[in-house]
């Protein structure tokens, strides 16, 4: 009985690590700041855990019956709080306070367990013994939890259910803790009625988790929902309307169908309408295929090559009929091989040149993009462009983060590329930026294909032409030890939101 109930020690630190991994992946995702998120989660996580070791020495009856109730709590607070969260972030104002106090009360009881458990099981092993098996099966446990959690958890069953799941397993903790030792606890049909209600409890939220995520995200988006995965590097959402539907990856807009071809028009042809014969294109990012449904608008252009990271977006706009029909089935080309990697590591291994490299990242937000900024990727970036080549990135918008847009071209120059920086409006985003990259001085095309709705010579003109209020600053380079981009977006897009 001893021997099982020691394992339950491997089955404990999982269920704790799961939640805090959850709590802190929640907060970069709903909060941003990826790195100030996971930091501070593990750090008050932990030191919840402190109060609660402090506090197991003042439980000193009825060890057992605690273990259980306390793996009830546990299996409860920490099974509903990727819930609580995404509800609580829409529709609380003091989001903060219920993600700490949550992540507070989870690692204060996670903490009490494995004091509380050596006292118990204190008889039946010498000390030195004890503690070498505890914590041998404690981080044994927390092995697990780290590797099954990005690789097999948040893909494939996502934050909720994934909380839900251990919420579940803490409570069949509690169920073979009643059954090993029915002959050593006192009301134990109370408790076996309380750990298989909320095990009934938990399982109705495991089998309704999508419905509760629904209900969150109804707060976020004006339209309906018609589509929303997490895959294991994001939360893709589609919403629809009368006469428009929008893509949103982890909350952030990507594109109104109502006005994207501005957007995309301006990505593209600004650079590709300048280079004669265009025959092979790079687009890194971009797994909507919008982009390269513009690139496909000539005829020279002989393959394109994208590279996302996330294949379930490149399948998604690829299959899906509502996609295809705006995109044009351009994944479906027979010009374009798709390539589902990091697109840091491909560039490191590339060995080609292209005429025309498109750089369509999300914005820097967190560090896991910010990398894709960096002086660092654009030297692996230079070596992928043809002689006579260019490219360009999209670089948020020069009105509300002039910091990070200049912040951008300054990166660029510093690596040897010459840059002609240029801005349009669009709609769904305001007036949006990019920057086009050269090793040769840019000259401006004065044919553009033809249909298209947007794009002039004339229009051209006023794209390169920026007013005072987006002004130059003069900022850092932007490199992979400082990560300053990250900051300077956050900082702005955060004064724009108040």
């Amino acid at each position: 009985m001893a021997q099982l109930l020691l394992l339950s020690v491997f089955v404990i630190s999982t269920c704790g690590l799961i939640y805090e991994l959850i709590a802190a992946a929640l907060a970069s995702y709903l909060l941003g700041d990826s790195i100030t998120q996971f930091s501070t989660v593990i750090g008050v996580y932990l030191f919840s855990m402190g109060i609660g070791s402090y506090l197991s020495k003042f439980l000193n009856k009825n060890l057992l019956e605690k273990f259980i109730q306390i793996e009830i709590l546990i299996g409860v607070v920490g099974g509903f709080s990727a819930s609580i969260l995404f509800v609580s972030f829409e529709y609380v104002t003091s989001f903060k306070i219920i993600l700490y106090s949550l992540l507070s009360l989870t690692g204060i009881l996670v903490g009490v367990e494995i004091p509380l458990l050596m006292r118990i099981l204190q008889t039946h092993f010498e000390f030195k013994d004890l503690v070498s098996k505890i914590f041998t099966f404690d981080y044994i446990g927390a092995l697990i939890a780290s590797i099954m959690f990005p690789l097999f958890l948040v893909p494939h069953l996502g934050f909720v259910k994934t909380a839900f799941l251990f919420g579940i397993i803490n409570l069949l903790v509690a169920v073979w803790t009643l059954t090993i030792f029915k002959d050593k606890i006192k009301w134990i049909n109370a408790h076996r009625l309380s750990a298989i209600f909320f095990l009934l409890v938990l399982a109705v939220g495991f089998v309704e988790s999508e419905r509760i995520v629904s209900f969150a995200e109804s707060a976020s988006f004006q339209d309906n929902v018609i589509y929303a995965k997490s895959t294991k590097y994001q939360r893709i959402v589609l919403t629809k309307s009368t006469d428009d539907f929008r893509l949103f990856l982890n909350g952030n807009l990507q594109f109104s169908s109502k006005d994207e071809y501005r957007y995309h028009e301006a990505l593209v042809h600004v650079g590709l309408a300048s280079i004669p014969n265009p025959k092979k294109v790079l687009i890194l990012g971009g797994g909507d295929g919008l982009a390269v449904r513009e690139v496909l608008k000539y005829p020279s252009v002989e393959n394109i090559t994208l590279v996302d990271l996330d294949p379930e977006m490149t399948k998604l706009f690829s299959t899906n009929t509502l996609l295809t029909t705006l995109n044009h089935n351009a994944l479906n080309s027979s010009k374009v091989k798709v390539i589902n990697t990091d697109a840091f590591l491909w560039l490191k291994e590339n060995q080609e040149k292209f005429d025309f490299v498109i750089v369509d990242f999300p914005d820097p937000s967190n560090y896991s993009i910010g990398k894709l900024y960096t002086n660092t990727f654009y030297k692996l970036l230079k070596r992928s462009v043809a002689e006579g080549g260019l490219g360009v990135v999209q670089s948020t918008s020069p009105y509300v983060a002039k910091k990070s847009y200049w912040c951008i071209d300054n990166t660029l120059k510093s690596v040897g590329f010459l840059t002609t920086p240029y801005h349009a409006y669009v709609p769904a985003f305001g007036d949006w930026g990019y920057i086009l990259f050269s090793t040769e001085t840019f000259v401006a095309p004065e044919k553009f294909p033809e249909n298209l709705k947007f794009i002039t010579a004339d229009v051209l003109h006023s794209l390169m032409i920026f007013p005072e209020d987006m002004i130059v600053q003069t900022t850092e380079v932007n490199k992979l030890n400082n990560q300053v981009l990250v900051k300077h977006f956050e900082e702005e897009w955060a004064n724009y939101a108040h």
